[in-house]
């Protein structure tokens, strides 16, 4: 039985909020993190919600800052990236009654660095996360987004979307992950998932 959680239903509502700000800045926006796990069939516990956008840090994500901290009435506080940031900046959206939005900004004008999440946002499917109108990253693009975070737990996630999705098109996931420089990587996790099978 699914228990109605005032806190989480909050959360949810502010971030499609941001995503409607988002929208009217011309800044396309989609959810990963736990959140995209969890559309994708990998529920783990989380305490955030987290979006990703590729836009421009210093004038449209401030824009987004001041806009999201007058309209939502919420603190948000704007992390821009310098020229060794792999990322473009993050905006993080905190409140008393809710969990954190987070904005990760995937361009950084400073380092222009090929990395999956502009296309991941591109290509991201609209439909509805719990009676909300948020964007999810297809599978491929989190499977490339995990690994180009890159780290144990990320490798973690990797194995586990691979699991529960058995049906999954591995070849169209390595084209993907191929045009980040991240294909080698995917066959390494295969390869320690298939192991066991094989011996």
């Amino acid at each position: 039985m699914n228990v109605p959680d005032p806190h989480s239903d909050r959360t949810l509502d502010v971030a499609a909020r941001v995503v409607v700000i988002l929208d009217e800045l011309g800044v396309p926006s989609a959810l990963i993190g736990a959140a995209a796990l969890a559309a994708h069939g990998y529920p783990r516990a989380t305490e955030d919600i987290d979006l990703a956008v590729a836009t421009d840090p210093f004038s449209v994500l401030r824009e987004a800052q001041r806009r999201i901290a007058a309209r939502l009435s919420v603190k948000a506080d704007l992390i821009t990236p310098d020229a060794d940031d792999p990322l473009g900046g993050v905006l993080t959206v905190t409140g008393e009654d809710f969990d954190p939005v987070q904005i990760v900004n995937f361009h950084n004008p400073l380092r222009p660095l090929r990395n999956p999440g502009p296309e991941a946002v591109e290509t991201a499917a609209p439909g509805t996360v719990a009676g909300t109108a948020l964007r999810v990253v297809d599978l491929p693009h989190l499977v490339a987004l995990k690994l180009f975070a890159g780290g144990y737990k990320s490798r973690l996630d990797v194995l586990a979307l691979l699991e529960r999705n058995p049906g999954l098109d591995l070849h169209g996931v390595e084209q993907v992950c191929a045009r980040f420089g991240l294909d080698q990587e995917l066959r390494g996790i295969v390869g320690e998932l298939r192991g066991p099978r094989s011996g």
